[in-house]
């Protein structure tokens, strides 16, 4: 795993390179990013000899990042023959990491292992319902918790492609417990 700096020699790179490559894109402050390595590490080495992992520092590196439009890291994408095939953005889970890794290999985008489209749709919808039931009461008492929970039923449908929401539920997670501890 390296740090590469310029974009054009990470773009010749890249493209002489071989094997497929996974690159994440992460920081050293990054809590998200030191949550993925030892998956990625894990991952990677199942894969080693079909593919290699790159690691590009997004605070020495910024020009790449801009290059690939990557907006919020942990970011991974996956190239085959320098063409990106696929890209995650936020904690990958193993499964999620893997199809990733297969991805690069086959060169062919493999379905996401997250929440399934019709299921998203459901929970969007059911969302926007309460909320607007919520309104429809002027947010007042049983109207305010309805639309409330409208508003989580809404986000649990899409928790998983914020890069921010990856960002902080590993600290809100540590704080509730530290709190209920104390309880």
């Amino acid at each position: 795993m390296s740090d590469i700096k310029p974009v054009a020699a990470f773009l010749e790179k890249l493209k002489d390179n071989l094997l497929p490559v996974v690159v994440d894109f992460w920081a050293p402050w990054c809590g998200p990013c030191k949550r993925i390595e030892p998956i990625l590490h894990r991952v990677g080495e199942e894969y080693a000899q079909q593919a290699d992992v790159w690691r590009v520092n997004a605070d020495e590196n910024p020009e790449v990042l801009r290059h690939f439009n990557v907006y919020g890291i942990p970011t991974l994408i996956a190239f085959r023959g320098g063409r990106e095939i696929q890209r995650a953005t936020g904690v990958q889970s193993p499964g999620a990491m893997k199809a990733l890794f297969e991805s690069a290999v086959s060169g062919e985008v493999k379905a996401s292992s997250g929440i399934p489209a019709m299921e998203r749709v459901v929970r969007l919808g059911s969302g926007a319902v309460l909320i607007g039931l919520g309104a429809m009461g002027g947010y007042v008492g049983f109207f305010l918790a309805l639309a409330v929970l409208g508003g989580l039923i809404a986000f649990s449908g899409v928790h998983d492609r914020c890069p921010i929401w990856q960002a902080i539920a590993p600290k809100a997670g540590a704080w509730l417990r530290a709190i209920t501890r104390r309880a």
